[in-house]
């Protein structure tokens, strides 16, 4: 028997799996995550099952029990994109290298 892998995901996360030859299922709310991730485990074809980590987070934790006691599919959060803002400590690393190749110490601004 042939398994397929498919991928539960925000819209925002989809054209990465989109470039990577997957075809995400694209859901917008943690109650449509619930409802494709019920229908995907009961395909027989379903062999592996990513789920975005926020989502996987808000599912059922009956839901969660019952796909971890299952062999097949095997349901993997994975991480998606956490945008936040930059870290102070990357310019001033910037700043210390730039510092030792041309001997003068630079303000980054």
């Amino acid at each position: 028997m042939s398994y397929t892998v498919r991928v539960i995901c925000r819209p925002a996360v989809a054209a990465g799996f989109t470039l990577a030859g997957l075809r995400p299922v694209e859901v917008e709310t943690p109650g449509q995550a619930q409802n494709r991730v019920v229908d995907l485990a009961g395909d027989p074809a379903t062999g592996v099952l990513l789920v975005e980590d926020i989502l996987h987070d808000q599912l059922p934790i009956e839901l969660r029990r019952e796909l971890a006691r299952r062999a097949l599919p095997l349901v993997v959060p994975f991480p998606g994109p956490h945008w936040r803002a930059a870290d102070e400590g990357v310019d001033r690393y910037i700043a210390e290298l730039l510092r030792q190749a041309i001997g003068y110490r630079v303000r980054l601004t």
